[in-house]
This record gives structure tokens, C-alpha cells and sequence, in this order.
């Protein structure tokens, strides 16, 4: 009888699901349609950064300043549209959103590429420059007077409920158009294949031919630009810009990609595992809100999943390798 091989994410949704039943028959909140839907309203603006996180992974970088690359967009493109463009409206504030984040990213992947630095240290650096120049050109000051459009929530679906109404919003709808646009990318392209391929092999790909500089481009240009999106999104659903109201996401969002299969050693991930490992943490950690479990906790099985994906990544150095096999007789 042939195995069920269910893969990262089969395994993935199983899970989810049975924490569903586990927290529904614990819980009497969480298995209705206003929890559901809220879960996905929440986590809308951390799957549109996990999209973009997946790709630099699987080209074998990490990047640790998307968050704060979307404050940054927030600023920039209120402070555009407001005082020089009578307002804006969706689609210019989306197109400047895009454009002013993927072009943060590009200024990592510009480092990462001339420089020859790593990526995780080169996206440190550019964490604490970005807040930093955020903080000195703000003040820490809010900006609560935003456009009307982008003010007032947008519903899409909307269903009664046992307390109001269960709705949802326009970012999921966002969402996931940049989750089929990356998903598209990644496996119906031959650059997302070779995407794969620079990240399982990077000197393999070179020798091949593959235009390094390009894949660096697109993967931090395109976080960049999921970030700028997920900024908006972000705005629109608080109804305010926030200096720090996205910085500590980094982690978390980390953790989920990794659980969804990526590796930090690169050539592996995949959209639906990044969409199932957000979900899967946003899942636990509204299950221990609602049974009344310290967040700490939270904190702690993130850091846990760091640990394990680090030690996972690390495996073939400590285990011994095999004796190198003798030439085969022609």
C-alpha cells in the first residue's frame, strides 16, 4: 500500500486544523465566523511580508529590515500625497507604496551584490538606519490625519454574527493577489526556477550562467515592495501612521516562513507553506489569548523555532560525511 506523503504543507494544514478542534472544544469564541474572520483580517499585513520573506530565503539571503521598511513607506508616501498630491487616491497610494519599497530593497540587494557582505548583516545595519532616520525626520510623531480614502474601511464580506457582524476587509483581498502574483513568479517562470536554483547552489548557478545581480534585485526588491504594500495595508486598517507600530514583527514573521518549509541555507520554501505557517502561529497565539495564557509564551515557542530551523540548517556540518566513493571502471 503506496505511504500518504502529505509534505511540509499537508503537514502544515493538518496541524492547523486540529489545533481548530482542539481550541473550539476548549474554547467557545474561537470557531465562529467573527474569530475566523478577524484572525485573517489581522494577519493580512504579516502574510503579504511573509510572501516577500520566502523569496529571499529561497535565493539563500535573509533580510531583517522589512518592517521597518514599511514604516518608512507609511512616512513617505503620506507625506507625498498629503502635502503634494491633494490627497491621492488607492491607486497612486499602491503604486507609490510599491515604488518606494522595493526601492529600500533594491538598496539591500545593491550591498548585498557590490559588496559581497552578508545579507544578514548588510539588512541589520539597514534596520537601524531606516529607524533611525524615521525617528530623526518624525519625531515619533504620529500622523493621524490621513486621506479619507484610505481611512475608512473597506468591506468585502460581510455576514451576521452572534455579536454585530463578521467582515472582511479589503487587505485580505490584497493579499492575496501579491500571494498569487509571487506564487506565479516562483513556480511558473523559469526566473523563479532559477531563483530555486541560485539558491541551492549559488556557484553552480554562476557557472550556469545565471545573472546574480538580477536575483539579488528581484528578491530584496521585491520584499521591498511586499513591504511598501503591507505599510499601506497596515495604515488603512489602524487608520493612523505609526513610527513603531510594526517594529518586533521580524521574528515572528521568520519563524512562520521557516515552519512553512523555507530553509536559511536557501532552494527551498514555497508560498503556501509561508501563507500556512503565518496562519499556524496566529492560530496558537489566539488560542493562548483566549485560554488566557501569558504572551511571554508566545515569545517562547517563536524563539524555539528559530533555535530548531538554525540547528536543522547546520546538520550536514555536524554529521559525519561519507566515505568518498572510488571511481567508477569505464
Amino acid at each position: 500500500m503506496p505511504r500518504l506523503h502529505l509534505g511540509t504543507e499537508g503537514v502544515l494544514a493538518a496541524i492547523i486544523v486540529a489545533l481548530c478542534v482542539v481550541l473550539g472544544l476548549t474554547t467557545d469564541t474561537f470557531l465562529t465566523t467573527q474569530n475566523l474572520f478577524d484572525l485573517l483580517n489581522n494577519q493580512s499585513v504579516n502574510m503579504i511580508f511573509a510572501v516577500g520573506l520566502v523569496v529571499v530565503l529561497i535565493a539563500g539571503g535573509i533580510d531583517i529590515s522589512f518592517a521597518v521598511a514599511a514604516s518608512v513607506v507609511q512616512y513617505v508616501v503620506m507625506t507625498l500625497l498629503i502635502d503634494h498630491m491633494g490627497g491621492g487616491n488607492w491607486l497612486l497610494g499602491i503604486l507609490l507604496s510599491m515604488a518606494v519599497g522595493g526601492l529600500l530593497g533594491l538598496v539591500n540587494a545593491f550591498l548585498i551584490h557590490r559588496f559581497r557582505i552578508v545579507s544578514i548583516i548588510v539588512t541589520i545595519g539597514t534596520f537601524n538606519l531606516y529607524f533611525g532616520l524615521l525617528m530623526v525626520f518624525t519625531g515619533g510623531v504620529s500622523i493621524y490625519d490621513i486621506p479619507d480614502w484610505l481611512y475608512y474601511s473597506i468591506p468585502l464580506i460581510d455576514l451576521p454574527a452572534s455579536r454585530g457582524s463578521a467582515t472582511l476587509y479589503l487587505p485580505v483581498v490584497v493579499m492575496a493577489v501579491m500571494s498569487l502574483a509571487t506564487g506565479f513568479i516562483l513556480t511558473r517562470t523559469g526566473f523563479g526556477r532559477a531563483i530555486y536554483g541560485f539558491g541551492s547552489s549559488p556557484e553552480a548557478a554562476r557557472r550556469s550562467g545565471v545573472r546574480v545581480g538580477m536575483i539579488h534585485a528581484f528578491a530584496y526588491g521585491w520584499l521591498g515592495l511586499c513591504a511598501g504594500v503591507a505599510g499601506l495595508m497596515q495604515a488603512h486598517i489602524v487608520q493612523e501612521v505609526v513610527p513603531n507600530a510594526l517594529i518586533g514583527q521580524e521574528l515572528p514573521i521568520l519563524a512562520a516562513v521557516v515552519l512553512g518549509g523555507a530553509t536559511l541555507g536557501g532552494g527551498r520554501g514555497s508560498v503556501t507553506g509561508a501563507l500556512l505557517g503565518v496562519l499556524l502561529l496566529a492560530v496558537v497565539q489566539n488560542g493562548l489569548n483566549l485560554l488566557g495564557v501569558t504572551p511571554y509564551a508566545f515569545r517562547m515557542i517563536v524563539g524555539f523555532i528559530i533555535l530548531v530551523a538554525i540547528t536543522c540548517s547546520n546538520l550536514d556540518k555536524l554529521l559525519p560525511r561519507r566515505a568518498i566513493s572510488k571511481e567508477a571502471r569505464p
